[in-house]
């Protein structure tokens, strides 16, 4: 069954998913880097970044579940990059490269209309200007009954948890405090929109925790 979901999102101990002040040496904000330390150390991610060995173990374990190949994804515009407003010029492509880590069709959402940008390694970013539902609808049929992940950032989950959209999330609580920034849960009654956490697994840097949509 095709679900929604949301993989290796870290956020604070005190409840934050980004920094504040985003930009080119700060992309999650000041200090958010420091949310995915227990990540970039992975196997996983050390594979898929520049094909060499990483740490195994729990951390790990998440990280390549959360890496299985998904039908398309859905992502914010901050996430895609640190312009606001009117789009410039084309030159902003995003922060991974000529060949980002997505192979799927990714769809951005924004104010701001933008050709399809195809890039290589089976990634296509398409520019969402009608809105959270337009974006998943556009994204299941991309899909092609495959799973659709959010990649982020926090305000885009935010939209689709409020509409109860999403099937499972898999989010990591950093050992980190940031004080200010994006807040993932406040003013959302999980209980209420049906959610239930199914799974907490400690490792030595992060909390892991699964919660779902009680069917």
């Amino acid at each position: 069954m095709q679900k929604i979901r949301v993989d290796n999102f870290s956020i604070s101990v005190d409840g934050f998913g980004a920094g504040p002040a985003q930009d080119l040496e700060n992309p999650i904000g000041k200090n958010g880097m420091g949310l995915h330390q227990w990540f970039f150390p992975t196997d996983a991610f050390q594979q898929m970044v520049a094909g060499r060995p990483g740490e195994k173990g729990i951390d790990n374990d998440f990280a390549s579940k959360g890496l299985e190949q998904a039908g398309a994804c859905i992502m914010g515009r901050n996430m895609f990059g640190p312009i606001r407003g009117d789009w410039p010029d084309g030159a902003w492509r995003g922060w991974w490269g000529e060949t980002p880590p997505f192979h799927c069709p990714v769809f951005v959402l924004t104010n701001h209309a933008r050709p399809s940008i195809e890039m290589e390694g089976g990634t296509t970013f398409h520019f969402e200007t009608e809105g959270i539902h337009a974006a998943l609808h556009r994204a299941k049929q991309a899909a092609n009954g495959m799973d659709i992940r959010l990649c982020g950032g926090t305000s885009t989950i935010r939209q689709y948890l409020k509409e109860a959209l999403i099937d499972q999330m898999h989010i990591a609580i950093s050992p980190t405090i940031l004080g200010t920034g994006e807040h993932l849960f406040n003013g959302i009654d999980l209980l209420k929109l049906g959610y239930k956490c199914i799974q907490a697994t400690p490792s030595d840097k992060v909390m892991h925790i699964v919660i779902v949509k009680d069917k």
